[in-house]
């Protein structure tokens, strides 16, 4: 039963994280045009409960946050926003979204609390009172 709950839990945050990675991400600017760029991150095969997991698609966000925010392999492209922000905003939804403590605890050791909550972040308790 434990076993059934790990699964539906990383399949339900692969799915929030491609919508995450849909919505916000990468607005781009195309010959006066909007366009989304989405990147589809997979948390399949990770226990997002382990730390090493948890950073294993910690990482997987940070590069997708990185390939939609910038121009990658596109061409005629432009970001909307710098692609710091961009990145921060897209990095930052996917955390929220994903609900996942140890992801969480990843986020805050390189973003403030304040950057946290600017995201809709929630902190737990404990950590917040650090």
């Amino acid at each position: 039963m434990y076993v059934k709950a790990a699964v539906t839990t990383a399949r339900s945050l692969v799915g929030v994280a491609t919508i995450v990675c849909t919505l916000v991400a990468g607005n781009v600017a195309a010959k006066d045009k909007i366009v989304t760029v989405s990147v589809h991150v997979s948390a399949q095969g990770l226990d997002l409960t382990q730390p090493a997991d948890a950073q294993t698609f910690y990482t997987r966000l940070q590069n997708a946050a990185w390939l939609v925010c910038t121009r990658g392999t596109r061409v005629d492209l432009l970001p909307v926003d710098p692609p710091k922000i961009c990145y921060d905003k897209a990095l930052g939804s996917a955390i929220h979204s994903a609900k996942a403590p140890t992801l969480t605890q990843i986020y805050l050791a390189t973003h403030t609390l304040q950057e946290a909550a600017a995201q809709g972040i929630e902190v737990p308790a404990q950590v917040a009172a650090k």
